[in-house]
């Protein structure tokens, strides 16, 4: 495991100093950071260590940055500190790799790293562009980003955002999601902020047990989920329970799949984002 992760480490350093140049890189650039964050909590769980904090912070700048440049007018760029240095990104516009989803974990990354202002600047970005990325999801994918950035922004259509999102997640709406990814990945989140926007702390708790119960039924269902580093924390759940305990919502559930000091945010004042 030490070796797998000094490579991944590797790997991502690499990407990390070519990708805003480079477009051939930049399509790796988020996945590649989120598998480093996701794989340092392999050998710290909790996320105490700083090259944890940093690795998972990366991921978000990363992501952030990606998005910045997708939405920068044409012709133009945007400079986006990424660990230690600011990058000078060119404008790109809809590409394929900059789709809804790309979109839902950069959210989550930046709601776990509690960056306001990358937060604000992702809830700006058009759903159109996301559209235009030629990825294909269904429906239900485009009214979850709407209700997350009607959410953050405080538009007064986020519950009919969310209404359609929940609605899109019905088996007889897929025409393209796995059915056990939606109900056990996809939906959990939507019910968790629907409790965030009731402020019910015991609702909550109970839902975010459920999420955590389903995203452990679908990443042990067989053996290449049970090996495989994209389920060791469920990052949708974290978000929302960061969401929820930073607006004063109890949330006392633990889990390994929560790391302890990623949902505490110890590292506040730690690292220059």
């Amino acid at each position: 495991m030490p070796d797998a992760l000094e490579a991944l480490g590797e790997t991502a350093d690499w990407i990390i100093d070519e990708f805003a140049d480079s477009p051939v890189l930049r399509p790796q650039a988020l996945s590649a950071t989120h598998a480093l964050a996701q794989q340092r909590c392999a050998l710290d769980p909790r996320a105490v260590e700083f090259a944890t904090w940093e690795a998972w912070v990366t991921a978000m700048q990363t992501g952030s940055a990606l998005f910045a440049a997708a939405s920068a007018p044409a012709g133009g760029s945007v400079v986006c500190r990424v660990r230690d240095r600011e990058r000078v990104l060119p404008a790109t516009g809809p590409e394929s790799h900059l789709n809804a989803g790309a979109w839902v974990t950069t959210f989550y990354l930046a709601m776990v790293c509690r960056d306001n202002d990358r937060l604000r600047r992702l809830a700006e970005v058009p759903v159109s562009l996301l559209r235009e990325s030629g990825a294909v999801f269904d429906e239900y994918i485009y009214a979850w980003v709407g209700a997350l950035q009607s959410f953050w922004l405080g538009r007064q259509d986020v519950g009919d955002k969310l209404v359609a999102a929940v609605d899109g997640t019905a088996p007889e709406a897929l025409r393209h999601a796995d059915a056990d990814l939606m109900s056990q990945l996809l939906y959990p989140p939507m019910i968790l902020l629907y409790r965030v926007i009731r402020r019910d702390s015991a609702e909550f708790g109970k839902a975010l047990t459920d999420a955590l119960r389903q995203h452990k039924a679908y990443w042990t269902a067989d053996e290449d989920r049970a090996t495989s580093a994209d389920g060791l924390v469920a990052l949708g759940p974290l978000a929302m329970a960061c969401l929820a305990r930073d607006q004063d919502i109890t949330v006392d559930v633990e889990s390994d799949y929560l790391p302890k000091a990623l949902l505490e945010y110890a590292w506040i004042g730690e690292i220059e984002y």
